[in-house]
């Protein structure tokens, strides 16, 4: 494999560098990936981007992509990385927008597709309900044919940030007389009508991410159903695979590790930086050895995926190994802010504000970025299905 750019390469890494820099709004420099912005705050970057034409790199040229190499997108994900940019959210271009490219049809495609790329429609997953989340086949939200209508009835969970949503897509049962997997249907879900209601979860340290969603007696057009009634299953493992390579987050976690590296060469109160120990440095190491295999991974997929291949079960790869490494880089940048990094609480304070940590400015949320990281390695599929997929598709066991 040829690890080095050609000059074409560096003129485009150039080229995007500039964009980012001369483009990328100034109010949301330094505030990361936090779950408590506003919705305008989420999609400026993203509506920067889809005049631009670059907000979906993955998504082939005749339905807006960009038609960049693999390796101009991995250069894409490492610019954006390294100013920590809020990239356009997941739900519309990297998981419903390639199911209706690939299954929906043509009035599907004109009526969704442009406000996913300009980032106009905001767009909620409802997939995972109380009694079915890594088994999502037992899901229990019904949709019943009624003339020209589907009724939907249920609840779904986790609906990360639903409360901003302008539509849905939806995992329904409209066969409860097949098997689990047979008699589901992909439903897109219209989140103003009537009997949604949608119920905030608040997390632990005070934020609105999450949320339940109920449907109730809530009518759907026949015409918003992707692709045919209860082949929803393979629509939802296409969608499953866009997603977990997604998450595997390589580009963010080099960013980590180096941020990671500055902390730990601050003096400690005994005079020695972390990074001098020969136990932090042993995990630092091992943690940017496992980080480069994980980015070769990443690189192949690309690759594969250029070459017209689709992410198939490799992406459970990426998925298990990227969280793992999200999830290790958190404890160890706890671990090396120390005392600094207890956790605080956020709107607590008796005139209502918000009280920061005390301690240096990399330590105010190393205690949130732990404890929101322990779910990546459930979402999209939790790690244990994973090997389990690995097994059976990869390993043939």
């Amino acid at each position: 494999m040829n690890l080095e750019f050609s000059p074409e390469e560096i003129a485009f890494r150039d080229e995007v560098r500039t964009f980012i820099r001369d483009n990328y709004p100034q109010e949301l420099v330094g505030l990361g990936n936090r779950e408590d912005l506003t919705r305008e705050q989420f999609l400026a970057w993203h509506k920067i981007l889809g005049k631009k034409g670059w907000s979906a790199p993955a998504w082939p040229q005749k339905y807006g992509g960009t038609g960049w190499t693999s390796t101009q997108r991995y250069i894409w994900s490492e610019e954006n990385a390294r100013v920590d940019a809020l990239m356009p959210l997941p739900f519309g271009i990297s998981m419903v927008g390639p199911v209706i490219y690939t299954f929906g049809n043509e009035e599907q495609k004109a009526k969704h597709l442009p406000g996913i790329l300009a980032g106009d429609v905001w767009w909620a997953q409802g997939y995972s309900e109380p009694g079915a989340g890594s088994d999502l086949a037992s899901l229990k939200t019904t949709a019943v044919r009624d003339g020209d209508h589907y009724i939907l009835n249920g609840q779904k969970t986790w609906t990360t940030l639903a409360q901003h949503a302008d539509w849905g897509f939806f995992l329904c049962r409209t066969d409860p007389s097949a098997k689990a997997q047979e008699g589901i249907s992909f439903i897109l879900v219209d989140m103003k009508s009537p009997g949604i209601e949608v119920r905030p979860i608040k997390l632990i340290d005070g934020t609105h991410e999450v949320n339940e969603t109920w449907l109730t007696d809530v009518r759907v057009p026949v015409e918003n159903l992707v692709g045919k009634e209860n082949e929803g299953w393979t629509y939802a493992k296409f969608l499953l695979a866009h997603e977990r390579s997604g998450i595997a987050g390589v580009a963010r976690s080099k960013r980590g590790v180096e941020r990671l590296r500055t902390i730990a060469t601050q003096e400690t109160m005994d005079g020695t930086p972390l990074i001098k120990t020969d136990e932090f440095a042993r995990k630092i190491s091992q943690l940017e050895i496992d980080l480069t295999a994980l980015e070769f991974t990443e690189l192949r997929t690309l690759a594969s995926e250029a070459a017209g291949k689709g992410p198939g079960p490799e992406s459970s790869i990426l998925k298990i190994k990227g969280t793992e490494i999200q999830q290790r880089l958190t404890e160890l940048t706890l671990e090396a802010v120390g005392n600094y990094g207890a956790p605080y609480a956020r709107g607590m304070m008796h005139d209502g504000s918000n009280e920061v940590g005390v301690g240096p400015d990399y330590s105010n949320f190393s205690a949130d970025s732990y404890f929101n990281m322990r779910k990546t390695s459930i979402y999209g599929g939790s790690n244990e299905i994973q090997r389990n997929i690995i097994s059976k598709m990869i390993l043939g066991l």
